[in-house]
C-alpha cells in the first residue's frame, strides 16, 4: 500500500471513523466518481486520457484528485513508463480487484431499485 500523506485531510478523517469498518470502506471507494473509475479500470491498465473518454463528464483535475487518493489508499497502481512522451498508467490493484463482486452486486441492486422508480 502507498504511503499516506499524514497530514491529507482524507487521512485525518480516517482517524475518526476506523472503528467501523463498513464505513472505513465507503470512504475509499465513496463518492461520484471512484466506483465509476474502478468499474473502467476492470477490464485492464488504461492511460489517463483513455481514462478520461471512459468515465466521460468528469474534469481533468478531479480525475487526477480521485486517482491520486486511490493511489495513495493502494486501490489503484500508477506507472509511469521512462518514454518520450512519459507514459502513465492505472490499473486496479490486487486488493481491489476483491472489489469487482461486490460493485456488480450494486449495479444490478441500482439496477433493480431504478426499475421500481417506473
Amino acid at each position: 500500500m502507498a504511503a499516506r500523506k499524514e497530514n491529507s485531510t482524507n487521512t485525518q478523517n480516517r482517524k475518526h471513523i476506523t472503528d467501523c469498518n463498513l464505513t472505513y470502506s465507503v470512504c475509499l471507494v465513496g463518492g461520484r466518481w471512484k466506483l465509476l473509475i474502478l468499474c473502467k479500470l476492470e477490464k485492464g491498465k488504461l492511460r489517463f486520457g483513455e481514462l478520461r473518454k471512459e468515465v466521460g463528464n468528469i474534469t481533468e483535475r478531479m480525475l487526477t484528485l480521485q486517482l491520486r487518493e486511490l493511489e495513495e489508499d493502494g486501490i489503484v497502481k500508477r506507472t509511469v513508463y521512462a518514454e518520450v512522451p512519459p507514459r502513465v498508467e492505472y490499473e486496479l490493484t490486487d486488493i481491489s480487484k476483491e472489489l469487482i463482486p461486490i460493485w456488480k452486486q450494486l449495479s444490478e441492486w441500482g439496477g433493480r431499485h431504478k426499475a421500481l422508480e417506473k
